[in-house]
């Protein structure tokens, strides 16, 4: 925790940095609300003690300055017998606590430690609203799997910004997630942001939130996802499908580790880690112009590469224990086995779209299958290629173009035209799909 003391008496403020030293609690003091408010305006605090009597700037006009900018950081309001009046005003004003002079320091970090708590289920509840569900951790006992869980450990350790790369379905947010878990960090939210799924003319207010009256249709401030993660986690997935302009702001947020709501007139500190992810090649993009280079080099201080899962075959068994007992449990049903024919059979497939295909096979065997284990007989593979990153050397005789368009076709065919199971099965978003669907003039077709 870290705590911004405002107050223009020095012995208070020494006594108070003092016993939250003790109790471990970082803090800054200053002797008034000028001083405060140029410290807001340069860095992030969990909470600020905040005097309601100031020479100058008084701790009202400091509470109110803090609402007009939109730093929501929680205040707890110190006043003398007599200004009880003015701290119910402040109370009113955003204050989230108060406490009268003189007072125990103890009671000063029980209020400190409550309102910062509140502020951090808050700021979870609002993130899991607005992205998407934490998932499960890690699974995997092959050398490959072991070999990425200690690279795991060593990344919780630091702040570095991490590029997650592999195909569809191999596990990036799981393994984003597991990161923050691991860290010092992991009370503080983790929010995954699919910026593939995001309506590009409302990416840039949810990323960094708006004012009030900022465009039409704003009536009211809205907080950005950068600000609620705190000093959590921001988890940027399919960043290639990044607009150029928010591209330009994503790089001023790595380089200055500021942002500025839409509409708004100052700048937010951010404390968040960044980690993003994608199946592309964003190399290839930088030399096509889709993608700046001065943010990749920015994205991309470590790189996290996860495997396919046919290239560790080994973990599928114990991946298919788990996705079956996960999915009958969602369905409310007990979870049956695999046999072993179900399991070599498993074992055999290609699986072109890694972990989230086979989850996908094992949920329509649940539903087929009507007995306490799964049969060879249960298990419904697609041989043909079901992913567009499907490798141009399977055929010399056409062209990726070509087999995208095949991939595509086929299934539209098996899922009646339906887009969105379409893109969930060549594991893309259902944009990327329809923007294919166009650019091959598969309509009619």
């Amino acid at each position: 925790m870290r705590v911004l003391i405002v107050d223009d008496e020095k012995n208070i403020r020494l006594s108070l940095k003092k016993y939250l030293a003790l109790e471990n609690i970082d803090s800054v003091e200053v002797e008034s609300g000028e001083a405060a408010l140029a410290c807001l305006e340069r860095e992030a605090f969990d909470a600020v003690a905040l005097d309601l009597k100031l020479p100058g700037m008084s701790g009202q006009d400091l509470l109110e300055w803090m609402q007009r900018h939109g730093i929501a950081t929680p205040v707890l309001m110190m006043s003398a017998h007599g200004e009880i009046p003015d701290a119910v005003r402040a109370l009113k004003s955003g204050a989230k606590d108060y406490l009268v002079k003189p007072f125990d320091p103890v009671e000063l970090v029980i209020k400190l430690q409550s309102l910062v708590k509140n502020k951090h289920l808050e700021d979870v509840v609002e993130a899991e609203k607005r992205t998407r569900p934490a998932k499960t951790g890690t699974i995997g006992q092959s050398e490959i799997m072991r070999e990425i869980s200690v690279r795991i450990d060593k990344l919780a350790a630091t702040n570095v910004t991490i590029l997650i790369t592999g195909e569809s379905g191999t596990g990036k947010e799981v393994a984003a997630r597991e990161i923050h878990d691991r860290g010092d960090n992991s009370a503080a939210p983790f929010i995954a942001i699919n910026i593939g799924g995001i309506n590009e003319n409302l990416m840039e207010s949810e990323l960094f939130g708006h004012e009030k009256g900022s465009f039409t249709g704003a009536i009211g401030r809205k907080v950005g996802l950068f600000e609620l993660a705190g000093r959590g986690t921001i988890f940027l997935d399919e960043i290639g499908e990044m607009p150029a302009p928010l591209q330009v702001k994503l790089l001023r947020v790595l380089q200055d580790r500021k942002i500025r709501r839409l509409g708004g007139m100052s700048d937010i500190q951010v404390n968040a880690r960044i980690i993003s992810a994608t199946n592309r090649r964003l190399e290839t993009m930088i030399q096509e112009g889709r993608f700046r280079e001065d943010l990749f080099y920015r994205l991309n201080v470590f790189r996290l590469e996860l495997p396919p899962l046919r290239e560790r075959g080994e973990d599928i068994p114990l991946l298919a224990d788990f996705l079956l007992k996960k999915t009958a449990s969602r369905m409310g049903r007990e979870a049956p086995l695999l046999s072993k024919e179900a399991h070599d059979k498993l074992r055999a497939y290609s699986f072109p779209g890694n972990i989230r295909e086979l989850e996908n096979i094992l949920e329509r065997a649940l539903i087929y299958g009507e007995n306490q284990i799964i049969r060879a007989e249960d298990i419904e593979l697609h041989e043909k290629p079901e992913s567009l990153k499907k490798d141009a050397a399977v055929s010399n005789r056409h062209s990726l173009e070509d087999i995208e368009k095949e991939a595509i076709l086929e299934s539209l065919a098996r899922n009646h035209g339906n887009r969105t199971k379409v893109a969930e099965e060549l594991g893309v978003t259902r944009k990327t799909i329809l923007n294919k669907i166009k650019l091959y003039g598969l309509e009619e077709r």
